[in-house]
């Protein structure tokens, strides 16, 4: 471990529309220096794999990352879990439990996100019984302010752990967890081509149960999802069998990229081949840059029951959107009991604009559309970018009281706030 860490200058976030402003970046190799670190630092956070688009990662004080320490891959095949380090991505993850006969119930659209970062800001994946990402975790292990480590359990206070899971790295240093599987299975993934906005208004429920996996693309230059891409569990092991579109779509015959711009090279096998899960349920590869890579994020989660009056709220205001959008994406997340889950108490759907880069375009759009969905009770994503009102991020997560309390108690100093954490948590504006 670099004692005065690396310097942070010049530093960016993935997209690079983000750069840090810490002084220094320390990756401990062990436990124990991890743990006199955390001890002798009055400021600190965590960095993952830098792929939130705002402050939620950063501090004026340190950093610490997660990238040196040892690996993990402690497989429980009797109790059907895997506990693995807090610094390993998915896409290192999911080739060991697939190996090994294992499978997670969910994956984000993109293999390269760190799992402990991916479970702390309630990223979700796709699918109307898929819980997000952090629903997978059974336990998970936390050096707290005091440099001490902390077991929260599942089956052990479980009011405690479903406040410490999604803990927007408030609450300490996750070091490692424990992650619930499922045997094997495999997957296809077929792409359709131009839904009428009003067929998925009208049939929503039906729209999204088609599939295990279900994500609508759109560009809202038109009442139309340009895309459709189904991703369905089979048993089958053979190739390519094309089927009928669902709902008037029309089947694609190559590979599409949801910005239809783009090459799909960097994006999972469709057209119906059937392979291992976690090459289906992404959109992306591992080994490609994922999206465009130059670009912002946004993301509001709204309550199921008002999917189709929110989406005819956003298609109102498509001549704002269209000219500063990539593609729009919609997908549906089942309830959790999470505290600070975006799906927290209610079956959710997702609608995601992937912009083009420039933050002052896209900063003046934002406040219509959050006014647009103002009705339906909308979450920001916690790692994306949002114009709302703290008061408003607030007041929409009833057991926040609950988790400024566990943090309080873990954290009395404040080590691991930040002003992310300042605004949006704790409301010191």
């Amino acid at each position: 471990m670099k004692v005065n860490g690396v310097p942070v200058a010049g530093r960016t976030n993935w997209a690079g529309n983000y750069a840090y402003v810490a002084s220094a970046i320390h990756e401990p190799e062990s436990m124990d220096e991890l743990q006199a670190f955390v001890r002798a630092t009055p400021s600190l956070r965590v960095l993952g794999t830098r792929h939130s688009f705002n402050d939620i990662a950063d501090t004026t004080g340190d950093l610490l990352s997660m990238r040196r320490m040892p690996r993990v891959f402690e497989l429980d095949r009797g109790a059907g879990t895997v506990t693995i380090d807090g610094g390993v991505r998915y896409g290192e993850l999911c080739g060991q439990l697939d190996a090994a006969g294992f499978a997670l119930h969910n994956l984000a659209s993109l293999p390269h996100i760190s799992v402990a970062g991916a479970c702390a800001t309630a990223t979700h994946g796709s699918g109307d019984r898929n819980g997000n990402l952090a629903t997978a975790v059974t336990a998970l292990e936390v050096v707290t302010a005091d440099g001490e480590r902390k077991v929260f359990a599942r089956d052990h206070d479980p009011d405690a752990f479903n406040g410490a899971v999604v803990s927007l790295g408030g609450l300490g240093v996750v070091t490692s967890l424990t992650l619930e599987l499922q045997p094997t299975y495999r997957m296809r993934q077929d792409v359709y081509e131009d839904l009428p906005l009003a067929r998925v208004v009208d049939e929503f429920d039906e729209v999204t149960a088609s599939a295990d996996s279900v994500s609508l693309f759109t560009e809202w230059r038109e009442p139309m999802f340009a895309q459709v891409w189904l991703k369905s569990r089979v048993a089958d092991r053979d190739g390519y069998e094309l089927r009928p579109g669902p709902f008037g779509a029309s089947p694609a015959t190559v590979q599409r990229h949801p910005i239809r711009r783009m090459s799909a090279d960097a994006c999972t096998e469709q057209l119906g081949v059937a392979g291992p899960w976690h090459e289906r349920l992404p959109h992306f590869r591992l080994e490609h840059t994922p999206s465009s890579g130059a670009e912002l994020q946004t993301e509001y989660l709204v309550p199921r029951d008002h999917a189709a009056d929110a989406l005819l709220a956003i298609s109102g205001i498509r001549d704002q959107i269209a000219p500063l959008l990539q593609a729009s994406e919609v997908r549906t997340i089942a309830a959790d009991d999470l505290w600070m889950s975006t799906a927290f108490g209610r079956a959710s759907v997702g609608i995601h604009f992937t912009w083009e880069p420039g933050w002052d375009a896209v900063r003046r759009v934002l406040p219509a559309i959050e006014e647009a969905l103002a009705p339906f009770a909308p979450r920001p994503h916690w790692g994306k970018l949002f114009t709302m009102s703290p008061e408003a991020v607030r007041s929409s997560y009833e057991k926040l009281p609950q988790f400024v309390a566990l943090l309080e108690r873990y954290d009395p100093a404040g080590k691991f706030r930040n002003a992310f954490m300042d605004r949006s948590i704790f409301g010191d504006d």
